[in-house]
């Protein structure tokens, strides 16, 4: 049975139905329907028609400020108390004026904690892969070990590290190199072995090393392995490090400052600390990202059309 196709005017009539239907409880919901109705149909048509590089970047921009406009919108027309949630302008007033604390706290988080974490972690899993890679025994020890570390809940361990190392933030990059050892471990040891038999035995027919072998085709063929274990543990080294600032911490970092202004009941602040975190965070993936692509441009992931 074939099925029948929306018409073009059915979902806009259907968005003016419902808009007109909410405006015979509550108008403020029958605003905010009509402008998630105006965006979203603004988006589909250029999702649509537009094209190129340019329409890549519009069409979420577009999604991302509709969200912002319809959340202040709420928090305005529905007098939503500042405890419960504060509106987009005043989180973004919060940032402008508490510019250094968030710098200090994002040196002391991000720069100093997570990516020293996420740095040693990567780098020793990546080392352990290729051990694992040349030895049965450590396939069949540390794997299971590995997967028990990475096991352990985090409000557990995170308090040891911090007894062991200190306040500071070694302590932190602890805690994250515990958080991605293991699912950066996995994901080059499964690349190593991307490449199939036929291809090392015709490496063998070369005379190739161990070495040779390596480097010129477990490891280009393992690459979208080893970047995704890389793009995973962007967040992980994100959130290992702010949870660890939980359990103790210098008068500095992004974990200390949400835990003591949520006792203050400073929510613009606290948000401020969470979009901060989230900015960084989308950034450091598409860094990673953007590096994948340059790299593994070879592979048919990375191939448009």
């Amino acid at each position: 049975m074939k099925a029948t196709a929306i018409p073009p005017w059915g979902l806009p009539a259907l968005g003016a139905a419902l808009i007109a239907l909410a405006a015979l409880t509550d108008t403020r919901l029958a605003l905010i329907l009509a402008v998630w109705f105006g965006a979203w149909a603004l988006n589909a048509t250029l999702a649509d028609r537009a094209r190129g590089r340019g329409s890549r970047f519009l069409v979420p921009l577009i999604f991302g400020v509709t969200l912002l406009a319809l959340w202040e919108m709420a928090v305005q027309l529905y007098d939503i108390s500042f405890v419960i949630l504060p509106a987009p302008s005043a989180i973004w007033a919060r940032m402008v004026t508490e510019t250094a604390t968030l710098w200090a706290d994002f040196q002391q988080t991000i720069l100093k904690g997570a990516l020293a974490g996420y740095i040693m972690g990567c780098g020793a899993a990546f080392l352990a892969a290729l051990a694992v890679d040349r030895s049965p025994f450590l396939q069949k020890g540390l794997l299971p070990v590995g997967n028990f570390i990475a096991a352990l809940p985090i409000v557990g361990t995170a308090p040891i590290f911090v007894m062991w190392f200190g306040f500071g933030w070694q302590s932190k990059s602890a805690v994250v190199v515990a958080m991605v050892f293991f699912p950066m471990l996995v994901n080059c040891v499964q690349g190593l072995k991307a490449s199939d038999q036929m291809q090392r035995d015709l490496m063998r027919t070369y005379a190739a090393s161990y070495g040779q072998t390596l480097v010129k085709l477990r490891l280009p063929t393992a690459m979208p392995f080893i970047f995704n274990g890389l793009k995973i543990c962007t967040t992980l080294a994100l959130i290992g490090a702010i949870v660890a600032e939980f359990f103790g911490s210098p008068t500095v970092g992004m974990g200390f400052r949400i835990k003591i202004e949520m006792g203050r009941l400073a929510m613009d602040m606290v948000w401020a600390e969470i979009a901060v975190a989230a900015l960084a965070g989308s950034g450091f993936y598409g860094l990673v990202a953007l590096i994948e692509k340059r790299l593994t441009f070879w592979h048919p992931s990375q191939r448009r059309g």
